[in-house]
């Protein structure tokens, strides 16, 4: 199906692809423009003031902070990982399977490497923008420090392509769109409850506080929490290292695997 090898065909031809997902979102802007203003304001009503109103505060950073500060960055974490995850889950695999969007493409000058590059790219540019989207709506709530909260979008283009890499990685395994029921009840769901998105790390048991931090969405929460509150310090670059390096290895595994898959 493509001409290159499993790196070598990675090249600047993959922005093309990257321009004609974002141009196929334009069209149909307002589906998703909505989401990322409704979800805070719905997910801080009922976990800010619902839960937040029996909580109180929360340890956090030996600081205590009220529990809708608290989660407000935590459900930027949440949503920088479930934008890019899905959107290479499943919009990437009705594009290969349904569509057949893919083998149009690489008919052309692109590359499969090229297409799956310009797919992980689109994840990761919708990660960035749903957190500019919540940065301005929770600021409503004035419990984000700005300017360093800004810092939450470069990190979101980051840890998008992290998230975006993992769900290419099962639309290159799963056979079927069926299937996805696995990798999201499995790990994704996981990852979004014991993360330190909606409460501290340190209330769970010894073992699961080690597998908690092995998981790429508590780094993210970690950082975007930080910045949110303005605790901006050098401990920071461990959070970015991790998330960049993650990343780079969840990339290479794509490829591989989306060329085992499309190339017979």
């Amino acid at each position: 199906m493509s001409r290159s090898g499993a790196f070598g065909g990675v090249s600047l031809r993959a922005r093309h692809v990257w321009r004609r997902d974002v141009e196929v979102a334009l069209r149909t802007w307002w589906t998703a423009f909505l989401p990322p203003i409704l979800e805070p304001v719905l997910y801080l009503l009922a976990f800010g003031a619902g839960m937040g109103s029996l909580v109180g505060t929360v340890a956090w950073n030996g600081r205590e902070i009220g529990y809708t500060t608290f989660f407000a960055p935590g459900l930027i974490a949440i949503s920088i990982f479930f934008w890019a995850f899905f959107e290479t889950l499943y919009s990437s695999f009705i594009r290969m399977y349904y569509q057949r969007t893919y083998d149009a493409i690489v008919a052309t000058p692109l590359s499969l490497e090229d297409v799956i590059t310009g797919e992980i790219l689109w994840g990761a540019t919708k990660s960035v923008f749903v957190s500019a989207v919540m940065l301005a709506v929770i600021s409503a709530f004035g419990v984000l420090h700005f300017p360093e909260a800004l810092l939450v979008l470069p990190f979101a283009l980051l840890s998008g392509v992290l998230y975006a890499s993992f769900g290419m990685i099962f639309t290159a395994i799963c056979p079927t769109i069926d299937t996805f029921n696995l990798p999201i009840f499995c790990l994704a769901y996981p990852m979004f409850l014991f993360s330190g998105t909606f409460f501290p790390t340190d209330v769970l048991p010894g073992w699961a506080r080690a597998l908690a931090h092995i998981l790429p969405v508590t780094h993210t929460a970690n950082f975007a929490r930080s910045v949110c509150l303005g605790q901006v310090s050098a401990a920071l670059w461990g959070e970015v290292l991790y998330t960049a390096a993650v990343g780079a290895v969840l990339y290479v595994v794509a490829l591989v695997l989306m060329r085992r898959r499309l190339v017979k």
